[in-house]
């Protein structure tokens, strides 16, 4: 006859075998074991490191302030001369005009100086000194603004002295009474003109 078994001891269990609470309980030992030992690299780190570390710092933020501050002062450099380049401009800028209009003044000042001179030597000297003049507008941008009738009148080039009946449609330019002038697209002086108010009344 068989002999009873006897109970087993818990603690003689096979120590393979582990249940689910027992791996939670594991879990929470090495979570504990963990948190309690200190981070590995802040320990290591000596007084003599942080000083270092400290001292990298703060020559980093030396260098951003000096760059900071020279990056301030180029800005402040560009400002003025940008100021100075405008006053110059102001100051300079009718400066290669007046040198186109020297030589204009030259010959009509040798003009008034020759008392005995044809009609036909004066024509002449006129018509020299009128290119020289329209060459000097020509270096500088400056053109006529000279409608011819039947032009269609633009308010931002011509200005109407009046409106009369003609034949030309209505807002058309009828007659130019004195030239108008731009220099760079710029209007200086509008045309004077008359435009057209239609057909006349019959």
């Amino acid at each position: 006859m068989p002999a009873p078994q006897e109970p087993q001891d818990p603690k003689q269990q096979d120590p393979a075998v582990d249940t689910s609470e027992q791996m939670e309980i594991n879990q929470e030992q090495s979570a504990s074991d963990d948190a309690a030992q200190p981070f590995p690299e802040a320990e290591a780190r000596t007084d003599l490191e942080w000083a270092t570390l400290l001292s990298e710092t703060q020559e980093k933020v030396a260098q951003y302030h000096d760059e900071l501050l020279r990056a301030k002062a180029e800005a402040e450099n560009i400002r003025r001369r940008a100021q100075d380049d405008v006053a110059k401009a102001r100051k300079f800028g009718t400066e290669s005009f007046a040198e186109s209009l020297i030589p204009v003044k030259d010959s009509l000042e040798a003009a008034l100086a020759l008392t005995e001179q044809t009609a036909d030597a004066w024509k002449e000297g006129v018509e020299v000194t009128l290119r020289q003049l329209n060459t000097a507008f020509e270096r500088n941008v400056l053109k006529d603004v000279a409608p011819v009738p039947g032009d269609k009148f633009d308010p931002h080039l011509h200005q109407a002295i009046s409106a009369v009946p003609s034949d030309f449609p209505e807002g058309a330019v009828v007659q130019l009474l004195q030239k108008g002038y731009t220099i760079s697209e710029r209007v200086l002086r509008p045309a004077l003109v008359m435009v057209s108010s239609g057909q006349p009344a019959a």
